[in-house]
């Protein structure tokens, strides 16, 4: 569920750095350069983009483990007033992600600093950055246990696919920890990971809201949007679910306006 029906261009740049394509996003308001092989934004960074909709002026936002910049640049052109923060710790990600943040003409409202979220707070390779200082933070874990599987030779690829299982409980301290009090958190991971993301969340955030998406309305979910308030005591809600495909393989009007419009994620489907 990460294609997305768009004009790519492969650019092979030499050999210092990897094969790239130029993506289009959001109707061709964004353009994305980005690794040809290995972990490639698509629908799933743009869904969860789309869940920043209404919010403080000027809101303050972090992309945590952001790549190329995809989620955060999505909001970028979908939010005006959004002032957007990309963590990274891979160099050839962060390199990528300067580039599309200038060629997108994004340098007055998007910054990206270096850093690993799953590090600890007082460790060097954490990122430096003040705590309860973002209205909402937006994550993409990697979707994979390091630990089943033949792991993929090139590091940058094999970091994006996998991490240890017991990551994602970094990924959400991370979160708590940057995120104001009120803020949201959102994250988009594989169903199957609901149960771990919900204890990760727990104690942490509530308000939790839970958000199925299902490749076709027949279909099992394969992806949840999972969001909580930071200090919030409000009750979990299961929201109504996404459904990407109509059955003849197209996207549903819904997701089409999402993902060719730049329409926020909202309470209706139609």
């Amino acid at each position: 569920m990460t294609s997305l029906d768009n004009r790519a261009m492969s650019i092979d740049e030499g050999s210092d750095t990897p094969a790239v394509t130029d993506d289009a996003f959001l109707g061709d308001r964004l353009y994305i350069l980005q690794p040809s092989s290995g972990y490639r934004a698509g629908i799933d960074a743009v869904l969860l983009a789309a869940s920043v909709t209404n919010g403080p002026a000027e809101p303050t936002i972090l992309d945590c483990g952001s790549g190329v910049g995809t989620v955060g640049l999505c909001v970028a052109i979908r939010c005006p007033d959004a002032r957007v923060t990309l963590v990274e710790r891979e160099p050839v990600l962060i390199d990528l992600a300067r580039r599309n943040i200038d060629r997108n003409g994004l340098q007055a409202r998007v910054s990206i600093i270096p850093g690993d979220v799953t590090s600890p707070a007082q460790k060097p390779e954490a990122p430096s950055l003040p705590a309860e200082s973002f209205d909402h933070v937006l994550a993409n874990p990697p979707y994979h246990d390091d630990s089943g599987g033949t792991p993929a030779r090139d590091p940058v690829k094999r970091a994006s696919h996998a991490m240890p299982a017991h990551a994602l409980d970094s990924w959400v301290r991370f979160a708590a920890r940057m995120s104001r009090p009120g803020g949201r958190v959102t994250l988009i991971h594989k169903a199957d990971a609901l149960p771990a993301l919900l204890t990760a969340l727990q104690d942490r955030f509530g308000a939790i809201a839970i958000t199925p998406i299902h490749p076709y309305a027949d279909k099992p979910a394969g992806r949840v949007l999972v969001s909580g308030i930071k200090g919030s005591r409000a009750p979990l809600e299961l929201r109504p679910p996404v459904v990407l495909h109509e059955a003849g393989g197209g996207f549903t009007p819904y997701v089409g306006r999402i993902l060719r419009q730049g329409a926020p994620l909202t309470s209706s489907r139609t």
